[in-house]
């Protein structure tokens, strides 16, 4: 019997057939499966004629992935490089007839508009999406940060005039909450987080040494 015979490169026969898209993810990240997920205000069970859970979390994770804040802000005819606070330079005042009303800066502190009053999640919940079922080690959580394309100079001085600040995709490894600020690392050009080392950054960046 010849025709039961199987061909010695059987996984090329395999990748030959695809019946169509797949929703599997094949790509190598450093963030947990769930920290896409968007939280959906909808029962465990259905009734009769709605969409099941699973179906509406899909949906809206698919749509948020089309969403971009930069698109976003550039339709409002807002430039993200001037959110950023800068220093004052006495020598480079604007006049009055560039900006329309005044020579004060055009921007307004951050807390003047935070409010997480309509938060969907607090942010322990957030971090608390890097851990995984089954493992003590917590992944980082995929956000947007805006921040200096120069490290170096970011570092040293957030608010010099030669910085250039761009929406930027990060991990987000922490939270403090005495100080309301979250822990960020920038991804690498495959979207991963890893240290100097390439290794994973994992709980924050804390290690067994601290």
């Amino acid at each position: 019997v010849t025709q039961f015979k199987m061909p010695e490169d059987f996984k090329s026969v395999l990748d030959k057939e695809v019946v169509g898209p797949s929703t599997e993810i094949f790509t190598e990240s450093d963030f947990p499966v769930q920290s896409f997920k968007p939280k959906v205000q909808v029962p465990f069970h259905r009734l009769p004629g709605q969409s099941p859970r699973k179906v509406e979390v899909e949906r809206r994770r698919r749509l948020y992935l089309t969403l971009d804040i930069t698109e976003l802000l550039s339709s409002k005819g807002i430039d993200s490089n001037q959110l950023m606070p800068r220093h004052y330079d006495p020598d480079n005042i604007p006049a009055i007839e560039e900006t329309k009303d005044s020579v004060f800066p055009i921007y307004l502190p951050l807390k003047v508009f935070d409010n997480d009053e309509y938060d969907c999640r607090t942010p322990e919940e957030w971090i608390s999406l890097g851990l995984e079922p089954g493992s003590s080690d917590r992944k980082p959580v995929p956000g947007k940060a805006l921040l200096p394309t120069d490290d170096v100079l970011g570092h040293e001085d957030p608010k010099s005039q030669e910085l250039t600040y761009e929406w930027i995709d990060v991990g987000v490894l922490d939270y403090d909450k005495e100080t309301d600020l979250y822990l960020v690392h920038k991804t690498d050009k495959k979207g991963l987080v890893r240290d100097e080392e390439g290794r994973p950054i994992l709980n924050g960046g804390i290690t067994a040494e601290g």
